[in-house]
């Protein structure tokens, strides 16, 4: 009997559409390589699904963290059966060992090659698991070396000399740090390159977005900045933080001279097989110079718009707008809080052979393939406003703009919208209506907006609740009241019947309740009669009245029908939220 085809058991699956698996298959036959590779590099599935799939397949058990088999067994001696250099560098753990057959898990079980090489290591015969490589190397990580990386190097003492080696071996021939091979446990570099590698991996271990390193008057504080919240982690001892700092401003291309002024910079590192960007800010303060690092791991991101957080009412009227063929459509929030993931995943979603489309950023986080993307340069006169300018010479269909700024990138985005381009950007505002009195608080005429206005939305990234631990209860009768009165829910679900989730806490997510976030949204497509109050006065109570009768909602709403599907907190809910008066 023959089997199936990937593609076949991953749109059973309800993975993937037709569409994409055409797509990816014209992808790779253009591009070579596997369908499953070519899927992933597409955005269209995740590694794991493409794992699951060939799982199907060839008939051979998925090994994963959450399904508790990617957990090799103490006390058998695993580590010493396969050692830690042969595991890392062919992406192979060992599981347990039964009748003298052991089980590994590796990422392509039909490697014959592979197979014969851990039997040659080992001794024995193999049971092959299924896994992803990302999975893989955690689980490595955790298993030969164990415990906090930080807390390891720390122990070892600062025994070491300024002079001694540094990990020069393991820069790539682009200049990238390769944290794949570096072994914190065994290192020979000074002690300050250690550190500086083993808090990079542990925080993207973490899934940490930044990290804060500082001095004070008596203490060295090291946090890092996880689904939103600061967390505090052992701090580097205080007499090696400057040659610590040193060491991110070379990577960096900083001077390292400088310490009276702030500098900013960024360099790329090598981790469990995909590239991720730091971007470094170094501040002078009374004590010190403070060190922030924000990790932009792009191997984290799913430019998925059905798994982003967008109710299904919002998604519909979001890609209506974006499937226009020209209008703004403005996106709203704080920074930080995922406006660009979610234009990006739009983009990703819209994108075609038949579109150019073409991104004005500062910076570019996400690469992406099939599309143009220009990061801006102040420096040099590459500004927004004459980036845009250039692009309308370009023949573009799709233009993103990264954010208005001032009158002049505005007045470039609606003039770029009247010529037949559809322009997304970001504003800086509290909510997705008061960019109307923003824009024309920047000098844009009534009647131009409200012609050329497709979509005003915001979002919030709300903390999503760990699914192993986290807790139902009966709502106190306050809760019950407030859902009632802010949730705009038609029909409203039975209030003597609800459940909503609280956070407890467990060694799946480190004890914090919390794992991972989603984002939050207000979308409002702009109606015939939105663009009537937006040309006679531009009121955003109005606006928000018509919003609603048309079936909108705001971001409170969306937040309370998230608690109610047991996605967050009410706690956490109502502390990125806003009342609406």
């Amino acid at each position: 009997m023959a089997h199936k085809r990937i593609g076949e058991i991953m749109m059973q699956a309800g993975w993937i559409d037709e569409d994409k698996l055409n797509r990816a298959l014209k992808f790779q036959s253009q591009q070579g390589g596997l369908i499953g590779e070519c899927l992933v590099k597409l955005h269209y599935a995740t590694e794991e699904q493409v794992a699951q799939a060939l799982s199907k397949q060839l008939g051979i058990p998925f090994a994963s963290r959450e399904n508790q088999i990617l957990n090799p067994e103490k006390g058998q001696g695993l580590e010493k059966i396969i050692p830690e250099k042969f595991a890392r560098d062919s992406a192979v753990v060992p599981l347990f060992i039964e009748n003298n057959v052991l089980a590994a898990a590796m990422t392509d079980p039909t490697n014959i090659m592979m197979l014969d090489n851990i039997k040659l290591v080992s001794g024995m015969e193999i049971q092959p698991f299924i896994s992803t490589k990302a999975q893989i190397l955690k689980v490595i990580d955790a298993f030969y070396q164990g415990g906090s990386l930080i807390d390891r190097v720390i122990e070892k003492g600062v025994g070491q000399g300024a002079g001694e080696s540094t990990d020069a071996d393991v820069i790539t021939p682009d200049g990238k740090l390769d944290l794949d091979k570096v072994i914190i446990g065994e290192s020979k570099g000074a002690q300050s390159i250690k550190l500086v590698n083993a808090i990079m991996k542990q925080a993207i271990s973490e899934r940490t977005s930044d990290i804060h390193l500082e001095k004070f008057d008596e203490k060295v504080s090291l946090r890092l900045r996880i689904d939103g919240v600061l967390y505090e982690r052992s701090a580097p001892p205080n007499d090696i933080v400057d040659a610590m700092i040193s060491r991110v401003k070379i990577l960096s291309k900083l001077d390292i001279s400088e310490r009276r002024l702030p500098q900013d910079g960024s360099f790329s590192i090598k981790y469990q097989n995909r590239i991720i960007e730091i971007r470094v800010s170094v501040c002078p303060t009374v004590f010190g110079e403070k060190l922030v690092m924000r990790i932009l791991d792009k191997g984290s991101v799913e430019l998925n718009i059905n798994i982003i957080g967008f109710e299904q009412r919002q998604r519909e009227d979001f890609l209506k707008a974006a499937s226009s063929p020209n209008g703004l459509i403005f996106l709203t929030g704080p920074t930080g809080s995922g406006k660009t993931t979610t234009l990006n995943a739009v983009l990703n979603t819209v994108k075609s052979p038949e579109l150019n489309i073409m991104t004005l950023e500062d910076p570019v986080e996400i690469k992406m393939e099939g599309i143009s993307q220009v990061q801006i340069k102040p420096q040099i006169g590459l500004t927004f406003a004459s980036g845009l300018r250039s692009f309308l010479r370009q023949d573009p269909d799709v233009i993103l703009v990264g954010e208005v700024r001032d009158n002049e990138t505005a007045e470039a985005c609606l003039k770029a919208a009247m010529t037949g381009h559809l322009v997304l950007s970001t504003l800086h505002t509290n909510s997705a209506l008061e960019a109307v009195p923003r824009l024309l608080d920047m000098g844009i005429e009534k009647y131009l907006l409200a012609s050329t206005l497709l979509c005003l939305a915001a979002q919030r990234l709300i903390r999503q609740l760990c699914p192993d631990c986290k807790v139902p209860y009966r709502p106190p009768q306050s809760e019950i009241d407030q859902f009632a009165a802010e949730s705009m829910m038609n029909p409203m679900p039975d209030l003597t019947r609800l459940n909503f989730y609280k956070a407890k806490g467990c060694p799946k997510c480190n004890n914090m309740g919390y794992k991972g976030r989603k984002a939050i949204y207000e979308v409002y497509f702009n109606t015939e009669e939105m663009k009537r109050i937006i040309y006679k006065d531009a009121d955003v109570q109005k606006l928000a009245l018509e919003a609603a009768k048309g079936g909108a909602w705001n971001l409170r709403a969306s937040g309370w029908r998230k608690v109610l599907a047991g996605v967050t907190s009410v706690d956490d809910m109502l502390s990125v939220t806003m009342t609406e008066r």
